[in-house]
């Protein structure tokens, strides 16, 4: 019997939704847009309120009831707290680190001190009140609580530096800006924070903080690396693990965001079976770790695509078919 896994803000996330279906899980997809496109390559698709509505848990609880959802999968950072909070009162297992991870990996400041306590090297990083004399320009001004690389300025001076936190509309944070080449680690790790696999990839290309291309590269400081960052926060589940070589040897950690990456695809094409893994744990499963087991050399180049949908009978949007018509018979043709 397929294991049902319930989607949340699945919004264009068609990739993952389709990854899960494919590995063998009833896919139910919740969203509170209707034209989210991952609804429509569900099995089921749902509507929700507003995340931050009183009745979001509720809801859920309800749906977890309906379609007896054995997994349940966030699948952007906007609901991440509110799912990490509510875990033991849904019904269904969260893959999703504890709410304490969850806050820490959010607020960009509360990592780099956690990271640093924990003797994992990570840029350095003032509040703006906390300004060294010296700064080492250049510098980024940086959300604490950002995500999509929102609100991110590169300030070459002093005069940069002060323009930009003036006019930040969110509580920032100062950071030196790595040098050295930068990469992104998939991780995934069981419930009880074990890393069961890492895979690097390097940054080609990304636009809007997301990567669009990239190759997956066996390294194994990077895998190592991957590893220790998921197992010291603990990370459950996905998370993307980014960080820069430096020329002096070193991997400061610049982000880690605890859900499945842009780039899923990629760690998805180099046989990582994340899919697979997550369902395993749904079943009470405890897989062992497969470090380093993943197709190195696998390139990812990334593209828009679409969904066109109408109404039927009663009303209701379902995709059109996209079939061709029949040819059109030419006025001039031989008879």
């Amino acid at each position: 019997m397929s294991i049902a896994v319930l989607f949340t803000c699945a919004g264009q996330r068609v990739d993952i939704v389709t990854a899960f279906k494919l590995a063998g899980a009833r896919t139910v997809a919740a969203d509170i847009n209707p034209l989210a496109p991952a609804l429509y390559h569900a099995d089921e698709h749902v509507s929700l309120p507003r995340v931050d509505d009183p009745g979001y848990i509720p809801a859920l609880q309800e749906l977890v009831q309906a379609y007896r959802i054995r997994l349940v999968v966030p699948l952007t950072d906007l609901d991440q707290l509110v799912l990490a909070r509510a875990r033991d009162a849904l019904g269904a297992p969260v893959l999703l680190a504890d709410a304490e991870v969850v806050e820490r990996t959010r607020d960009k400041y509360l990592a780099h001190g956690f990271f640093l306590a924990k003797g994992i090297p990570s840029p350095p990083t003032w509040l703006p009140d906390e300004l060294p004399e010296e700064l080492p320009f250049p510098v980024l001004v940086k959300a604490r609580g950002g995500f999509g690389s929102r609100h991110i300025y590169r300030a070459e001076s002093w005069a940069d530096l002060e323009f930009f936190l003036a006019r930040s509309p969110v509580e920032s944070m100062v950071q030196k800006v790595c040098a050295g080449e930068e990469f992104s680690i998939d991780v995934f790790c069981d419930f009880d924070g074990r890393c069961l696999n890492a895979i690097p990839r390097t940054m080609i290309e990304s636009k809007g903080g997301e990567s669009i291309k990239g190759t997956t590269i066996k390294d194994w400081e990077l895998i190592e690396h991957g590893r220790r960052v998921a197992e010291a926060l603990p990370i459950k589940g996905p998370a993307t693990v980014q960080c820069f070589r430096e020329p002096d040897g070193a991997l400061p950690i610049t982000d880690v965001n605890p859900r499945f990456g842009g780039a899923f695809p990629l760690p998805l094409a180099a046989m990582s079976r994340y899919p697979e893994l997550a369902l395993a744990l749904a079943e009470g499963g405890r897989p062992e770790p497969r470090l380093g087991e993943f197709r190195e050399g696998v390139v990812m180049t990334r593209f828009f695509s679409h969904l066109c949908l109408v109404r039927d009978a009663d009303g209701t949007l379902v995709p059109f078919s996209e079939e061709l018509p029949e040819p059109i018979a030419s006025e001039t043709g031989n008879e």
